[in-house]
């Protein structure tokens, strides 16, 4: 990429000296403009403005929104706005492949979680997780400390940086507060399940010169089988019926003979742990496969211990210094089932091997050992500190040090040493060299002194670390006819660190779970920014005001060298009760750490098999002919519902770059007072796209395509077994995918009235997704994930909505809540199956709330009030839905109690 000559440093110098001149100018004329204190920002401009607009589109969660909710988490309230799509992180779910176990993120328009900046009143945070993260982990934000939440839906790249391609949230905290309030919250499902408790404190104290605020919060939440919410795994195993299957990785262990007249059968090993230790028998998925749900997690447990401070002080009548501090603790854990041990090949003389043919051991579930668990303990620490001022011409300003630094443990537990597996195994050596001998082939052979031999926990490393100066000042240039000439200017200077170290047994690649490699990354960025609105009408005809805002932005990497980004608004108020706004803007992103630096790793993702039951009657003859050509054999079943995938990091990743454009309207419906209608369209085309397809995508591309002739089909993405039809190599690493494109509407309504004596408040929030496509390389036909779910990344539903209504009177507070989630294609399904199609769901939420003084208050509420089950789809993740999407628990009650002095 071609390097700009030019210093960021001595642009800003120079866009900064601008407005001395013009001081004289304004302190010469007698027309007065809004003074300072009068000035506000809004999210995705640096200006200081008069009214709180912009030609973006921006949603607005306010204190009291998420109070009604009813959620304790920032995430779940995010996760469930219309404007969301695909697959974020949170709790309930642990269908996770990032190094992010246990974190919670937010995912705009579906574009993914590294595509979505969120800030913290306006300043970047600290990536968080294990190590080398993508995004923020919004659990390290309390809840209690939010004064609202603003949400733009537009690219902001030219504003804040190359991550806001989808958009930008950005969590404005309370600036101070007056004495103290502690509030304990119980809640559970209404069977009992997955307790969760908070209790949350607050204090705050304020003079004439500064204000402290500081919180202290504790959330916790406990488990909830999967077996206990969804039964047993299901699929269409018989056409027309639903039925209960299991992992083809059983107890006794299921294998393949390689040699002798009956080479390529397979068997399955003795399962009964009080049975003949030799016996097999031909293998059977219907009796030998292993219930899985038992040794899962619907929803996972979590504690998180938070405290914060913010603080600022007034050192001048101009000059003020501030402070932040954040700290969370995070500590979850993930059940998982026991480990499988494949490949194993045994010859016919082996003395534990009763085949008397040579064998492989394809898939023996080390029950014995029991369930590994995975866990994580994690540390977030970040820290603001700066100074904001005004110049006597009512110009503010601002210099900030951001520092956060994310530190994080995690490991297993229960996973086996294949090294020491193989001493075990080692007939001429074992029993004699400090190592017991291992019999494998039937469940209960294995004795507890070999367990503890081969059985280990393992531990990981890992973190991030963000460093950044900032320094804006903005005010007014000079006096058009029209208005005055807004102006802002900034520069940030920007170093992200990452890094993972997983145990070093497992980056040997000696243990029974994922190799993975170290990662170390870094980059550094210089940034200087400048943003204008021009003001061309005013009170005209059609023209009550009519503004055109201009932003660039020029990013310095290391990485990869320069580049600029621009953004241009226009906003037309037409009269009092009609506006009209649109913006175009691009963006750059660079590969982030883990993209670019993460190690190569695998992992057992869930995958769709075209190929399975290829040459059963109904099978697509497409599908069924490529299967054979493939030299699938007949009769050919997937084992399992996952398969190894590589994962992790590319090295050859290019930079994305991506244009937005947004147009709409606010119209303030002038015959019903206090009725408000926005509607806006969106258009994101992302070139050169970062994107993971996952392998249940590959392989349905490549065997619905003619003769096999999509590129997919090529070895680099995938590869069966020559003799059982396995697929025993499949990538989803991330590629620069040539193009992904995403459109679509967004329609809010508002309504404030009073009905009853009742101040009512209602609002109806929609988007519909009219297009998500992408194209996988150049030329290559395009991938539509629209009204689709997709199998790995979530859904992509055409129509999400949110409607609310509150009502207050007296003491009584009540808020009801409907959150809806349209129908949707299972990607990976053919049409007429079971599971092809999941149905609209609707979400019923209600809470109330009796203030029993100015002191105390009692809240009680229902989520998921009518107990909606999640739909079942045939790609499901877990719990044989789509775990990204739908809700697992059913119906939640909760209690909170709040006192404050």
């Amino acid at each position: 990429m071609k390097k700009h000559l030019i210093s960021p440093l001595a642009v800003a110098i120079s866009f900064a000296l601008v407005p001395s001149a013009q001081v004289v100018a304004q302190e010469a004329s007698n027309e007065t403009n809004a003074s300072a204190d009068e000035r506000i920002t809004v999210t995705g401009s640096r200006l200081q403005r008069v009214e709180a607009e912009s030609a973006a589109p921006v949603q607005v969660f306010t204190a009291e929104d998420i109070e009604v909710s009813g959620v304790t988490s920032v995430e779940l309230i995010l996760q469930k706005m219309s404007a969301s799509a695909g697959f974020a992180g949170n709790q309930s779910n642990a269908y996770w492949t990032g190094n992010g176990y246990g974190t919670a993120q937010v995912n705009l328009r579906g574009l993914g979680i590294n595509r979505t900046l969120v800030l913290l009143n306006g300043r970047r945070i600290v990536n968080g997780g294990t190590g080398a993260n993508s995004s923020v982990d919004l659990n390290m934000i309390p809840v209690e400390v939010i004064q609202r939440i603003e949400v733009l839906k537009d690219g902001a790249s030219a504003i804040y940086g190359a991550d806001a391609v989808a958009g930008v949230v950005n969590i404005i905290t309370k600036k101070g507060y007056e004495g103290f309030s502690i509030e304990g919250r119980v809640g559970s499902t209404d069977e009992g399940d997955g307790q969760d408790r908070n209790v949350n404190m607050i204090i705050g104290a304020s003079s004439d010169k500064g204000r402290v605020m500081a919180t202290v919060g504790y959330r916790s939440s406990d488990e909830i089988n999967m077996a206990d919410q969804a039964g047993c795994a299901l699929g269409e195993l018989t056409p027309g019926q639903l039925d209960c299957f299991g992992s083809s990785s059983t107890i006794g262990g299921r294998a393949t003979i390689l040699t002798g007249p009956n080479a390529g059968d397979r068997i399955n090993f003795n399962q009964d742990p009080n049975g003949d230790g030799d016996f097999y028998e031909p293998y059977s998925s219907a009796k030998h496969n292993f219930a899985f749900f038992p040794y899962l997690n619907a929803v996972n447990p979590i504690t998180n211990w938070n405290f914060s401070t913010f603080a600022d002080y007034q050192l001048t009548p101009s000059t003020t210094v501030f402070t932040e501090v954040l700290y969370n603790n995070r500590k979850s854990d993930q059940l998982a089932t026991p480990g499988t041990l494949r490949g194993i090949e045994f010859a016919a003389d082996h003395p534990t091997n009763p085949v008397g043919e040579a064998i492989r051991l394809d898939g023996r579930r080390l029950l014995e050992g029991g369930p590994r668990i995975f866990f994580q303990d994690v540390n977030t620490f970040r820290t603001v500190v700066g100074l904001n001022g005004y110049l006597d011409n009512g110009w503010q300003w601002d210099v900030a040090y951001n520092y956060g630094r994310n530190t994080a443990i995690d490991g297993m537990t229960n996973i086996v040493n294949m090294e020491r597996l193989a001493q075990g195994l080692d007939a001429e050596n074992c029993g004699s060299n400090g190592a017991p001998c291992i019999d494998l082939l039937g469940y209960g052979g294995i004795s507890d002194e070999a367990l503890d031999h081969i059985m280990f926990r393992t531990t990981d490393n890992g973190g991030n670390e963000q460093r950044s100066l900032t320094a804006n000042i903005s005010g007014d240039l000079f006096d058009l006819p029209a208005g005055w000439v807004p102006f802002a200017v900034g520069v940030e200077h920007r170093k992200e660190k990452g890094w993972r170290h997983p145990d070093s047994s497992i980056a040997a690649g000696i243990m029974n779970t994922n190799q993975a490699e170290p990662i170390e990354g870094s980059y550094t960025v210089n940034e200087v920014y400048a943003e204008t609105a021009l003001p061309l009408l005013r009170d005209k005809a059609f023209a009550q005001d009519l503004s055109l805002e201009l932003a660039y932005r020029y990013s310095d990497y290391d990485t990869f060298g320069s580049d600029g980004n621009y953004k241009v608004g226009l906003q037309w108020r037409i009269n009092d009760a009609f506006k009209v706004r649109a913006t175009q803007s691009t963006a750059f992103r660079i590969p982030n750490i883990p993209e670019l630096f993460g190690g190569v790793a695998e992992g057992n993702l869930t995958t769709t098999d075209p190929c399975d039951g290829w040459d059963q009657a109904g099978a697509d003859p497409t599908v069924a002919a490529n299967c054979q050509a493939d030299g699938v054999p007949a009769g050919y079943e997937q084992f399992g519902a996952t398969v190894l995938t590589t994962v992790g990091g590319n090295p050859n990743l290019k930079p994305e770059d991506a244009e937005t454009f947004t147009a709409g309207f606010v119209w303030d419906v002038q015959f019903v007072e206090n009725l408000q209608v926005t509607l806006d369209y969106y258009n994101i085309d992302i070139e050169d796209a970062i994107q993971t397809i996952p392998g249940s995508t590959k392989l349905a591309a490549c065997y619905n395509s003619e003769n096999l002739s999509h590129p997919f089909c090529s070895p680099e993405h995938f590869t069966r077994d020559s003799l059982t039809g396995d697929i025993n190599f499949l990538s989803a690493q991330p590629t620069n995918a040539a193009t992904e494109k995403v459109s679509g509407l967004d329609l809010a309504v508002f309504y404030k009235t009073d009905i009853a004596g009742w101040a009512s408040d209602f609002s109806w929030n929609t988007s519909y997704l009219d297009e998500y496509t992408f194209a996988p390389f150049a030329g290559a036909p395009e991938i539509e994930y629209a009204g689709y779910i997709t199998g790995g990344r979530g859904s992509y539903t055409h129509l999400r909505s949110n409607a609310t209504a509150t009502f207050v009177k007296d003491a009584w507070r009540f808020h009801y809540g409907v959150q809806y989630i349209g129908g949707a294609d299972d990607i990976n399904a053919s049409p007429g199956d079971i599971g092809d199609h999941a149905p609209s769901v609707f979400y019923h939420n209600a809470q109330g709330t009796y203030f029993v003084n100015e002191k105390l208050s009692i809240t009680a509420g229902a989520n998921n009030l009518f107990d909606k089950q999640p739909p079942y789809i045939q790609s499901w993740t877990d719990a044989n839905t789509d775990t990204m999407t739908y809700d697992l628990l059913g119906r939640q009650l909760y209690l909170k109690v709040r006192y404050s002095f």
